[in-house]
């Protein structure tokens, strides 16, 4: 079985910067257990973090870029802060 999902991924522009897109309706929660980062996502959750990942993935995009998620910006309240950066 083949599941195909189309997305739209911007092509980096260094007069924009860094830009985010989520899905309506995405959840994002990360916890650090017994020295393990987990990721819990719904599925318009785990659409929109392939999204981000994408864009970074971008040969465009310059080493260093990153994305600093917290409870405060697309992260589920009580979430560890989560850094996606570029290398």
């Amino acid at each position: 079985m083949v599941v195909e999902v189309k997305l739209k991924i911007p092509k980096y522009d260094d007069e924009v910067g860094l830009q985010s897109s989520w899905v309506d309706g995405f959840i994002l929660k990360t916890d650090i257990i017994e020295n393990q980062i987990q990721i819990h996502a719904n599925k318009a959750g785990l659409i929109s973090l392939a999204k981000q990942l994408l864009y970074l993935a971008q040969d465009e995009t310059p080493i260093g870029c990153h994305y600093h998620l917290d409870d405060y910006n697309s992260l589920e309240t009580g979430s560890n802060e989560l850094i996606i950066s570029k290398i």
